[in-house]
């Protein structure tokens, strides 16, 4: 299978007023998309449109430092010595062979790293569970340039083609696909939308064998003979069968082969020289190998999976699917990210409209919790955008070990490639290395202090328990209250601050109400929480906090922040500043002053100036 199976993470997206949906068709424009600008958070998306038609071109890529990016070194160091830690045995096996890493903000590449190997392995020896090495004179390295089997990244390309196609009135979202071929509206899917095989609720199983048909035609009536396991539109349901099917559809309505479609409407407008179906041999030394594919752990035996895609399904459809197929390497694939971080524009070319964008950034799954997702892109997912994800983060991984993962809040991008099934999918497991790649560039975007030159900051380790503990304060009146700036962006429901008083009459640690105020929202009420706790999503914004601590008076406290994280992910932290506590109108404690701060009791937490 071409797909990595889905984890955890709470949605917290909306989905985006102003699509309109006029007789099964999508109306795009002159619709208002909810003011889309503020939408698209501060990424390049939030900028008047560039590119054709603008009068001036949209942003395109260069290298350059990790403070041309607006990015902090030192997070980026991290990111490489981490990445570079997988090449080892993680834990009883290296999680690849070799990986290219990709990350900038803006208009900067910032990193761009290649470690390990392309090429290590000839073969998989399962007697020993051990890879056999090529002689050290064929092993190929990894290098900037090395080109991947993207395996299901691919499914985003298809879904770009998809959608411009919805852009020029020839596909319809809510259309039913069998309005487009008739013959898959058999078994029970007559009523599967384009909508849904886009959002992986078509209720189709997750995978079939289909390559083990002896020819194309019977592969497609195997598919249109293949019933719903749910009725379409009743859960999310990750399937390749959903691409596949949406990829028939293009096909069919243009009169062009998808690899045609992937070169006239997106390649080759983008200058993607690196990137197609079905590289030829003069590509192979530069391609990273795949897997030893041989039965039982493979559905084929081909041996070495080295230049020819690697999934069963795509193969068996020559190497051009829907699903997987697509080869290409970590600077074209920043190019597709960052056209899509400036709203579908890149130099002078444009691709898609702002609002085409918004909508593969939009949550079409807000009635599945966890499984949020636009058209074609994965949204929220912390188990692989690890800090990195924000209810509008979009991404997609693939089963070689590749991802993608786009943030238009903070405008940055990560692309981290590697051949994780050379020489056996059996190797590797989980998405550890994604994850700590996203962790440290989430890390590397700096917050600027709320006041002064520094804040408390909580960290960012998982499973664990940080504490900031104010000093025993006496509240004389019946006006006692805290005031703070707040920050925080966590793992939904996973990762909770709370804050929490303990004194003479309740020595144990109880949860203090407050309120938050956005300080870019001009609210005057602001948000109760009156469990004394936030967790989640807040718009990576600083807050005004105000806590009533009227029913201590007279009683010596004591105020903390407590933050729990769960494993194995985490969000980008919480940040605390301005700590201030007030009696009526005296102030007795207020962490500005030197005698104040260093009396607070940090476990976990630290003084941070970004």
């Amino acid at each position: 299978m071409s797909g990595d199976a889905a984890g955890g993470g709470i949605s917290r997206r909306r989905l985006g007023g102003g699509v309109l949906a006029l007789g099964g068709a999508l109306a795009l424009a002159p619709i208002p998309f909810a003011d889309a600008a503020t939408a698209m958070g501060a990424g390049a998306g939030s900028a008047a449109p560039a590119g054709p038609g603008s009068g001036r071109p949209a942003v395109t890529l260069r290298r350059g430092t990790p403070a041309r990016a607006g990015l902090l070194p030192g997070p980026l160091e991290r990111l490489v010595a981490d990445a570079e830690a997988f090449l080892a045995p993680s834990p009883a096996h290296p999680w690849y062979a070799g990986a290219v890493l990709l990350a900038g903000r803006g208009d900067t590449v910032a990193l761009h790293r290649p470690i390990g190997k392309a090429v290590r392995y000839s073969a998989y020896d399962e007697a020993t569970d051990t890879g056999v090495e090529f002689p050290a004179d064929r092993q190929i390295a990894m290098a900037e340039d090395t080109v991947f089997d993207l395996a299901s990244v691919s499914k985003l390309f298809t879904s770009i083609l998809a959608v411009q196609q919805i852009e020029r009135g020839s596909l319809a979202l809510e259309e039913r696909v069998a309005s487009y071929l008739p013959d898959f509206g058999g078994a029970g899917k007559q009523d599967v939308t384009v909508r849904q095989l886009l959002t992986h609720t078509s209720g189709f199983a997750a995978w079939i064998p289909l390559y083990k048909e002896p020819t194309r035609e019977a592969m497609l009536r195997r598919l249109w003979d293949e019933a719903p396991t749910s009725p379409p539109g009743g859960v999310y349901r990750y399937s390749d069968l959903n691409l596949i099917s949406l990829q028939l559809v293009l096909e069919k309505i243009t009169g062009r082969a998808l690899d045609v479609l992937l070169r006239e409407e997106i390649t080759a407008p983008l200058g993607l020289h690196r990137t197609r179906f079905t590289p030829p041999p003069s590509w192979r030394p530069k391609i990273a190998a795949t897997e030893d594919m041989r039965q039982p752990w493979s559905g084929l035996d081909r041996g070495l999976v080295w230049g020819e895609v690697h999934d069963e399904n795509a193969y068996g459809f020559g190497g051009v699917a829907g699903h997987a197929g697509v080869f290409s390497c970590a600077w074209d694939l920043a190019v597709l990210g960052r056209t899509l971080l400036s709203g579908g524009a890149y130099g002078r070319a444009r691709i898609l409209r702002p609002e085409s964008v918004e909508l593969m950034f939009t949550d079409f799954n807000t009635d599945f919790p966890g499984d949020a997702h636009g058209l074609g892109f994965e949204l929220y997912q912390h188990w692989y955008m690890g800090a990195m994800a924000t209810p509008r983060t979009a991404g997609h991984t693939g089963f070689t070990g590749t991802s993608l993962v786009l943030d238009p809040t903070t405008d940055s991008f990560l692309v981290v490639l590697g051949n994780s099934v050379h020489p056996v999918r059996s190797w590797r497991s989980g998405s550890a290395p994604r994850v700590a790649a996203a962790d440290h560039l989430a890390r590397a975007v700096a917050v600027s202090p709320g006041r002064g030159r520094s804040a408390w900051f909580s960290g960012m380790a998982a499973g664990t328990t940080a504490t900031l503990t104010l000093p025993p304060l006496r509240l004389a009146t019946g006006e006692g209250r805290l005031r703070c700036s707040l920050w925080w962006d966590t793992e939904p429901e996973t990762d909770v601050l709370v804050l929490e008083a303990s004194d003479e009459v309740d020595p144990a640690w109880l949860p203090v109400p407050f309120t938050t105020t956005a300080t870019s929202s001009g609210e005057e009420a602001g948000t109760p929480h009156p469990t004394g706790s936030v967790s989640g999503w807040s718009g990576r914004v600083w807050h005004r906090l105000h806590a009533d601590l009227a029913d201590r008076r007279g009683r010596r406290v004591r105020l903390r922040w407590r933050y729990a994280t769960g494993a194995p992910y985490v969000g980008r932290g919480v940040y605390v500043d301005a700590l201030r506590v007030e009696d009526g109108d005296r102030t007795v404690f207020d962490d500005s002053r030197h005698e104040d701060a260093a009396r607070v009791e940090a476990a976990g937490w630290s003084l941070s100036a970004d």
